[in-house]
């Protein structure tokens, strides 16, 4: 019996039609715009996020990167929520790449407010607001697209452009029953995974003005992330917009029948009405000690985002019998405490 992998929907594996694209994509030069797999890819991210443009690149930090590179000048700082990717999950790469320092805000949208508006000749000047959905730190929250438009009203009044680090967008949309247009449409610039829930081995999407995406696409060449024959991993991302995105509600209801067996289990460790998506992120202080080491021992696979959280996340990969199979290690953990 194999084990059950829930540390992330990175571990995806590619479906059996996207190794056939795989197989049989078209491919050219992508450094001279030659490859016609991705420009159908490019095409095809921009059309359904509402975009004139987009960049396909090897990963969602290196999207978010050069959004960051753009927008912002050297020298200023980018506002984000606390516990954002862009600032505790990139190893620190925005002071290096863009030479921005970050703005971490706990509350949203008066944080964005209170940043603008208090800024002094000894402070540095906010330059991009930065949002994260889904929020992966709360159990994956989908933001809707009224929150958005409020977010982007107050950034604008401080001129402000905003990115959103959208790795999870499509999440987003079938947990809101919204197009995903809609949830960006009053944004800059927005990044999306292919290699998360989605199921397609490698690379994200960088969406926006067309302007934006040119000079991205000269970074994304100094950083050395310009590819040649792309197509053949572009291919399963066309596969994995065309196929993948409806199924991500059975992510989401498996997240949710994890999060309430923890919930009922052991009370306080996550709030089961707070997960929508499919992350589960629950309280250390309210598990068992060690308790991904011993979900490990039973063969369940989890990880921790930070010292206080562990987290659970479904994906296409884990059926109903393997978030059965996980609810049993957490019965077995329990009757041993």
């Amino acid at each position: 019996m194999s084990g059950i992998d829930l540390r992330s929907d990175t571990v995806t594996t590619p479906t059996p039609e996207m190794r056939r694209a795989m197989a049989d994509a078209e491919v050219g030069d992508d450094v001279y715009g030659e490859d016609p797999t991705v420009n159908r890819l490019q095409s095809l991210a921009a059309s359904l996020l509402g975009k004139e443009a987009a960049l396909y690149v090897p990963s969602g930090t290196m999207a978010n990167q050069l959004a960051m590179r753009v927008l912002a000048r050297a020298g200023t700082e980018v506002l984000c929520p606390d516990r954002a990717h862009v600032y505790r999950h990139e190893a620190a790469a925005a002071p290096v790449n863009a030479g921005v320092q970050m703005h971490p805000l706990w509350d949203l949208p008066d944080g964005i407010r209170t940043a603008i508006e208090g800024v002094a000749h000894h402070l540095p000047q906010p330059a991009l607001v930065v949002i994260e959905n889904t929020y992966m730190a709360l159990s994956g929250a989908p933001i809707d697209a009224t929150e958005m438009a409020t977010l982007c009203d107050l950034a604008r009044a401080g001129g402000l452009p905003v990115h959103v680090d959208g790795a999870r967008i499509w999440n987003a949309a079938v947990a809101l029953d919204t197009a995903p247009r809609e949830l960006v449409a009053s944004v800059d610039t927005v990044m999306f995974c292919l290699s998360k829930g989605l199921g397609a081995p490698v690379g994200s999407l960088l969406c926006g003005p067309a302007a934006v995406i040119a000079e991205a696409r000269q970074h994304r060449h100094r950083w050395g992330g310009a590819m040649r024959q792309a197509g053949v991993i572009a291919a399963a991302g066309v596969v994995a917009l065309e196929t993948m995105v409806d199924r991500l509600a059975d992510d989401h209801a498996r997240a949710g029948r994890l999060a309430a067996a923890l919930a009922e289990r052991w009370p306080g460790s996550v709030d089961p009405d707070a997960v929508h998506t499919n992350i589960v992120c629950a309280e250390m202080r309210a598990l068992p000690a060690d308790f991904v080491r011993r979900l490990h021992h039973g063969g369940v696979l989890a990880g921790t985002i930070d010292p206080r959280t562990v987290r659970l996340v479904t994906h296409k990969d884990v059926d109903d019998d393997a978030v059965a199979r996980a609810i049993g290690v957490f019965d077995e953990i329990r009757a041993a405490a």
